[in-house]
């Protein structure tokens, strides 16, 4: 399955229910379960944004239902790409013209 990273940053609503957040990572992980997906690592990080996701997906559509899903209940803004494993990687530069 393909891989995602997702950056996540709190919103206004989400930092002041906080202690809400572990609570909301359990729901996401179920809902990535139900949609075919897998959260495969969560991070809390410093920085420009508050989490850092890696997931696995079966397609682009799917990951996209997920981050609509999760944007539409209000917590937290999300950034998700499109991660290469290394041999993805290579085989994309193996390829190139």
């Amino acid at each position: 399955m393909p891989t995602y990273i997702t950056l996540a940053s709190w919103t206004d609503q989400g930092i002041r229910n906080v202690k809400e957040s572990p609570a909301r990572l359990d729901a996401v992980k179920e809902m990535f379960r139900s949609t075919g997906a897998e959260l495969k690592q969560f991070y809390l990080v410093t920085g420009q944004h508050d989490m850092v996701v890696v997931s696995e997906a079966p397609d682009d559509t799917t990951i996209a239902k997920v981050a609509l899903a999760i944007g539409a209940q209000g917590a937290v803004r999300t950034m998700t790409l499109r991660a290469f494993t290394e041999d993805e990687y290579r085989k994309i530069i193996a390829d190139l013209p």
